[in-house]
């Protein structure tokens, strides 16, 4: 783990309850040794004398603790197990757990090294407002970063972007192209097994002018538009009246010479940070952690959720787009800077397994694949794990629910995914029992 996250996550657990200190009860984190890699487990403890009650990545188990040596075992239902051998060390608990994989019939046993440290509580001081200008943009969602500012559940983030190929408000280049990303965010609380929630507050254009293209991406086109549309996909230049809010062609085609269209400011990419035990996702690339998701609700008044892989979440953000239609067609929206305002937050112990999003009247679950075939069943299973949490429909409801309510977007097709988002009004909710 890098040097300023261990910092930053130290800094949390001072607001740890005193009484902790005599107790192994409660909530704790653990970094385990995967080959120099970490993987993050939680662990959590319920102390009774000198006897322990376990659950440790969600297995449950018995133990015990003397002269603060602790033992236990958990298990699995395939059987799987986890034993723990440690110490606690000045707050952490410091040893080994012995991992049997219950699908290895040898059960053959990996020892690992782990220190675990407690879980931080949510942050008591009053929600702030932070003003960020950033120097330097990343272009892998990656957990190796260091954070650029660490900022509390409810507090309010005010920043800029760059557009896609790199460039600021004014027209200054500041990063290599593709998608560079302002971030990472560490959020103090924020730990694997949690989800981030994303308030986008207010997206501004920054700029008079978008960059983007006039041609359609191979996956938008049969083989005879293609033909017809051979000699396009060359750049075009967009004018920003940011008065009336309007994007208009610099160079616009002969029946184009009136077009315009009213802006409407999105984030093209959103992002928390992957495991370090995967590889880092480049800013062209969108998954479970969000990423390049390119869809074009995520503007002013949305709320955005992302499942935390690693401790702080580490948010980024960026590819600022003024306008964009369904699926990015011809593979670059209209691209500009922006200045951003976000508030976040943090819902402990529940993990959204894929991106979703919220607006006053959808709510809509995001889903990326090779395919849009594949990116429809994905949508389908985001969306009925939400409703099942939500609402505990039965699979006939659920099926009766989606039969009657479901809206398919095509969200991208422009990248290696495609993207698929499954919207169910609000209004067809309310009749619901919860």
């Amino acid at each position: 783990m890098k040097p300023a996250i261990v910092a930053a996550l130290l800094l949390c657990l001072a607001i740890a309850a005193p009484a902790q200190q005599n107790s192994l009860t409660g909530k704790w984190t653990a970094t385990v040794d995967f080959f120099g890699l970490p993987l993050y487990w939680q662990m959590e403890l319920q102390q009774q004398d000198d006897k322990l009650t376990v659950k440790f990545s969600g297995d449950k188990g018995e133990g015990t603790t003397s002269d603060g040596k602790i033992h236990f075992l958990a298990a699995d239902k395939v059987g799987g197990s986890e034993e723990l051998n440690a110490t606690l060390v000045d707050g952490k608990i410091v040893g080994q757990v012995i991992w049997r994989d219950g699908g290895d019939p040898e059960h053959k046993p990996y020892i690992r090294n782990f220190v675990a440290v407690r879980t931080p509580e949510r942050p008591s001081t009053p929600p702030q407002t932070h003003q960020f200008e950033p120097t330097v943009f990343r272009k892998q969602f990656s957990s190796l970063y260091d954070p650029v500012l660490t900022i509390n559940p409810g507090d309010t983030l005010h920043t800029t972007t760059v557009d896609a190929g790199g460039a600021d408000a004014k027209g200054q280049q500041r990063s290599l192209g593709g998608n560079p990303q302002t971030g990472p965010f560490y959020i103090t609380s924020a730990m694997p097994g949690d989800t981030l929630v994303v308030h986008v507050v207010q997206l501004k254009l920054n700029r008079d002018y978008a960059i983007s293209d006039d041609g359609i991406v191979p996956r938008g086109m049969d083989d005879q538009l293609a033909v017809r549309m051979k000699d396009a996909a060359k750049p075009t230049r967009w004018h920003l009246d940011l008065d009336k809010g309007l994007a208009s062609p610099v160079d616009p085609g002969p029946h184009m010479k009136n077009y315009s269209v009213p802006v409407r400011p999105m984030l093209g990419c959103m992002a928390v940070a992957a495991p370090p035990s995967s590889a880092a996702p480049n800013t062209g690339d969108n998954g479970p952690y969000g990423g390049n998701m390119d869809f074009n609700e995520i503007v002013e008044g949305a709320t955005v959720y992302l499942p935390v892989a690693v401790p702080g979440a580490l948010l980024y953000f960026g590819d600022a787009h003024a306008l964009q239609g369904d699926g990015e067609t011809t593979g670059d929206a209209l691209e500009t800077s922006m200045d951003v305002t976000v508030t976040v937050d943090v819902i402990p112990g529940k993990r959204t397994p894929a991106p979703r999003v919220e607006n006053a009247t959808h709510i809509m679950a995001l889903a990326y694949a090779g395919s849009l075939d594949d990116a429809i069943k994905k949508a389908n299973a985001n969306m009925a794990a939400w409703l099942s949490e939500q609402y505990q429909l039965t699979p006939h409801e659920l099926g009766m629910l989606l039969g009657t309510a479901a809206e398919y977007r095509i969200s991208e097709i422009a990248d290696r995914n495609a993207g698929v988002v499954l919207k169910i009004s609000k209004k067809r909710l309310e009749s619901l029992t919860r």
